[in-house]
């Protein structure tokens, strides 16, 4: 797709070519240096009066979404624009869904009032996300900036290439493939519990009141980070990372440099949002070095994986169950394409996962009844972390409904994307309202899987009996119910974690299996709390959704 020149630039190479039609035709009007003289005037003129159209007059006057309902308020020029950067994300969207009145679109302007809609509605999204998903395509500046960490994977791709890697991937993540991986991710999951066990052994807390309990101090988001990407290197790549063990691996290192929510990493993520990447790669910021070096590493490490696994494949040719082994052996991917395949897993592979098993461990830290109901029910039917019975772990895990319907309360609350934003591009319309090419449409699971619209009047509270199937009126309790797969919503589109229709997370089984593995071994053996319960958590990160100051 050909590249739009922007409208600035348009008024200046046309101010310039008037420049030139006016040096030549009235040289005798003009001082010496005409063409300077007349360009500099020109380009000031044009851009003035295209700059008081586009942010004065078109936006409250011209703009096609005059007539939707909007939000209160906004500041000078800056419109509502920053509500995609405020805490928590999605926080002053799940506003305006709720005190905005609307019939699925909200509009509102962002930063010199650039028009914005707001996706509310279940049949809204069912248009954007399905029947018309290749009218919409990511902003080419996200596209820019997620390139360098994860290259023209899946998540990156639009149009045809998308069609053939989703067409080309989708087999790796079907569910008989995913139940052949339990097992490493319980081997993990059981590892995790081992390295916490020694860490609290090397730094103990004896309670006052407990003297023979130990406890420990132990920064969670850390661990998870570590434990996913274990997990996500023998059943993405057959390579034993030993992050669990190995502080100093480089790979583990990289990422969690590039991944750290930090402000600095915020506003360098913003400013190439707002700006480009082509702009703020040329600042003299040491964060794009660091980006520089961090990448290329990445990368690197990446493509010798990828080297490692062919020549493994051609000298041993055994039945290898790994996502990598899969890929090579369909021969639908060169080794380059493989390299951003390979970025694009270990990217989403591990933080999407690690950022929900934090979650999780905060909300059984304040919600310590519902902690202590699953522990019961983990121990009745799981298999303790040091037993090697694990023939039915399956069909444990996904049976369990407390297990489960906490998974997916804590998906359900922190989105592991909290907002993402889609471009139109081309002509066309949403609930009937026609929409012009290059209009920004936002989704946002944050505020759409806490809609008292979609969840009731408990949308924003974590309960977990929402998604277990039971009568209480027969005195079944939740415990002895059914799992299901909808929360209590009447709709699909009321819960956007991982998204639907042709863009939705093509690992989503993936990382729920993942999640139920850690989540039981993690509960299965430790009771905890908060270490400050005062502290007040944040929710904030570069992309996806991280405790602001780690989770202790």
């Amino acid at each position: 797709m050909a590249t739009e020149i922007p409208t600035p630039l348009l008024m200046i190479l046309l101010a310039a070519l008037e420049s030139v039609v006016g040096t030549y035709a009235l040289p005798q009007y003009l001082p010496p240096n005409p063409f300077n003289w007349l360009f500099i005037r020109l380009a000031i003129v044009q851009v003035s009066l295209w700059a008081i159209w586009a942010v004065f007059i078109y936006p409250f006057f011209f703009s096609p979404f005059l007539d939707l309902p909007h939000p209160k308020g906004g500041l000078p020029l800056f419109g509502h624009g920053a509500a995609m950067f405020n805490k928590p994300p999605g926080k002053d969207f799940l506003n305006m869904m709720t005190s905005v009145p609307n019939d699925g679109l909200i509009h509102f302007r962002g930063f010199f009032y650039r028009d914005r809609l707001l996706l509310t509605d279940p049949k809204a999204l069912a248009e954007v996300l399905v029947t018309k998903t290749y009218d919409f395509e990511k902003p080419s500046r996200v596209r820019a900036f997620l390139r360098t960490v994860l290259g023209d994977g899946l998540i990156i791709v639009e149009g045809d290439e998308h069609k053939f890697q989703r067409k080309h991937i989708m087999p790796v993540f079907s569910f008989r493939h995913i139940k052949d991986l339990y097992p490493i991710f319980w081997d993990k999951a059981t590892a995790l519990t081992q390295s916490l066990a020694t860490e609290i052994a090397e730094s103990p807390i004896y309670s006052s009141n407990e003297k023979a309990k130990v406890t420990g101090d132990v920064e969670v988001n850390h661990w998870a980070n570590k434990v996913t990407m274990d997990i996500i290197g023998l059943a993405g790549l057959g390579r034993e990372f030993n992050a669990l063990k190995n502080s100093d691996d480089k790979l583990i290192q990289n990422y969690e440099e590039i991944l750290e929510p930090t402000s600095e990493k915020v506003l360098f993520f913003t400013l190439n949002i707002l700006m480009g990447r082509s702009f703020v790669r040329l600042l003299p910021w040491k964060v794009n070095e660091r980006m520089r070096i961090t990448t290329s590493t990445l990368r690197d490490v990446c493509r010798q994986l990828v080297r490692d696994k062919r020549d493994l494949i051609k000298m041993k040719g055994a039945e290898q169950i790994d996502l990598l082994s899969i890929l090579i052996k369909s021969n639908n991917f060169s080794d380059d394409q493989l390299v951003d395949q390979l970025l694009t897993f270990l990217a989403a592979g591990h933080e999407t996962t690690s950022s929900a098993f934090t979650w999780t461990t905060h909300m059984l830290a304040t919600h310590t009844d519902i902690q202590t109901r699953l522990r019961a029910e983990i121990h009745k039917h799981v298999p303790s972390a040091s037993s090697s019975n694990t023939a039915d772990l399956v069909t444990i895990l996904e049976s369990l409904p407390l297990l489960n319907a906490v998974c997916n309360e804590t998906l359900r609350l922190y989105p592991t994307v909290p907002v993402t934003i889609r471009d139109s591009i081309r002509p066309t319309s949403i609930l009937g309202h026609p929409i012009p090419a290059h209009t920004q449409i936002l989704l946002c699971p944050w505020a759409t899987n806490r809609s008292t619209t979609l969840w009731g009047p408990n949308a924003a509270e974590f309960v977990p009996e929402r998604w277990i199937d039971y009568d209480a009126e027969k005195g079944v309790r939740p415990e002895d119910g059914r799992p299901n797969n909808h929360g209590g919503s009447q709709s699909n589109y009321s819960n956007l974690t991982f998204l639907h229709g042709p863009r939705s997370c093509i690992g989503q089984g993936f990382a729920k299996a993942e999640l139920r593995a850690l989540v039981a071994a993690f509960v299965g053996c430790y009771e905890w709390g908060m270490a400050d319960p005062d502290e007040k958590i944040i929710p904030s990160g570069v992309v996806t959704t991280k405790p602001q100051n780690g989770m202790r």
